[in-house]
């Protein structure tokens, strides 16, 4: 009989691979088709700057096409008379000739890049709070990395499709007050007509199909970035959407058109 093995045999215990090292420009492919490992190579080497101006360059581009298409007389008309329905001619004109004018033009384009700034600065503290408040933590690089990269990709999809659906369409079959909304509504909005039941179509139109593109991402970001359970990450998410929610039906609210 032979004699008992003294030794234990050593365990193999296999590591995980590396996360995949990816270029500024491979994450800005990536994310559209492994969200999963963008991420993972986001959380060793944050980057945001390059998605964050492509985001704002592409916003610019749809609202800057919406506007040579309808005319910019056109869509200040249909904005001023879903404000105040009850407007005199002499108040229309008023207000036509404000929005006309060439600085509040120059102003209200350049406004775009502080206005994204302030919304991605914004949210990657609501990402960072929320991920504190489960018990995990997250640099405040990752979490702007997060924000801005699950925002990224929805507004390429949006600003795609709107803008093609744009040249389709007859300037005359386009809804001036949509530079908003948009013209794609992939959401339930479009069984009710935006300017007589705008905060209905407020509410409705925050079920869109884009706009949880984004919130999936999001979770997957800080699922992979904050080592976040499923459900924590999505609760994060969903918190922040139902705050963008009651900020949208605020605005409504106040300028009297769906958003």
């Amino acid at each position: 009989m032979s004699e008992p093995e003294t030794e234990l045999t050593p365990r193999f215990n296999p590591q995980p691979d590396p996360p995949k090292v990816m270029s500024t420009a491979q994450t800005l492919t990536s994310i559209f088709f492994e969200p999963g490992e963008t991420f993972q190579a986001l959380k060793v080497r944050p980057r945001f700057l390059i998605a964050g101006l492509l985001t704002v360059v592409f916003f610019m581009a749809y609202y800057t096409t919406f506007v040579s298409r309808v005319g910019s007389e056109a869509i200040a008309r249909a904005q001023i008379e879903s404000r105040q329905p009850d407007a005199t001619p002499e108040q229309i004109e008023q207000g036509l000739a404000m929005q006309n004018n060439p600085i509040i033009k120059a102003v209200t384009y350049a406004s775009f890049p502080l206005v994204f700034a302030i919304m991605f600065a914004a949210g990657a503290g609501l990402y960072l709070l929320g991920t504190m408040l489960m018990g995990k933590s997250i640099s405040y690089k990752q979490a702007l990395s997060a924000w801005v990269y699950s925002s990224y990709p929805p507004t390429v999809v949006y600003v795609v499709i709107n803008v093609v659906l744009l040249f389709l369409k007859s300037a005359e079959d386009i809804d001036p007050t949509a530079i908003n909304s948009g013209i794609a509504r992939a959401n339930p909005s479009i069984l009710v007509d935006t300017k007589t039941q705008p905060m209905l179509a407020t509410i409705l139109g925050s079920f869109d199909l884009i706009q949880f593109y984004g919130l999936f991402l999001g979770a997957v970001a800080l699922k992979t970035l904050g080592k976040l359970s499923s459900g924590s990450a999505w609760a994060i998410v969903l918190g922040i959407w139902f705050v963008g929610l009651l900020l949208r039906v605020v605005m409504t609210l106040i300028m009297g058109q769906a958003f």
